[in-house]
């Protein structure tokens, strides 16, 4: 699994590509709990690349939200495939998560979203 971030105005973009499961989610955890952490306003995680999500990964994001809320930093995913998609329905996890179609979407509607989660 590769993790980089982007920073732009006022957010970050972490892009992740790969697996995200046991032996690979520290490293994103690692990156998200640094962005999150920074100060900047909105953090972005790119799953565009994201070919399998597992337990350990659904757990990553969820310390993220979690730290988001502590933070008071906008938070969205954007660019689920269909597979991590299902992950986190199943888990009625998308009803807590701001969830945006793409890269476009989530960077005009980022700024309208509540920093303690929710749109």
């Amino acid at each position: 699994m590769k993790v980089q971030v982007r920073n732009a105005d006022n957010l970050s973009i972490i892009d992740c590509s790969g697996d995200v499961d046991l032996y690979t989610s520290p490293r994103l955890r690692e990156a998200l709990l640094n962005e999150l952490q920074s100060g900047v306003p909105s953090v972005l995680l790119n799953m565009s690349e994201v070919s399998y999500i597992d337990s350990s990964g659904i757990a990553t994001l969820v310390e993220g939200l979690q730290l988001s809320r502590q933070t008071r930093t906008r938070f969205g995913l954007f660019g689920l495939r269909s597979n991590a998609r299902s992950v986190l329905e199943l888990a009625r996890l998308h009803k807590v998560f701001n969830i945006f179609a793409d890269e476009q979407e989530a960077l005009e509607k980022i700024a309208t979203v509540q920093p303690f989660g929710g749109l």
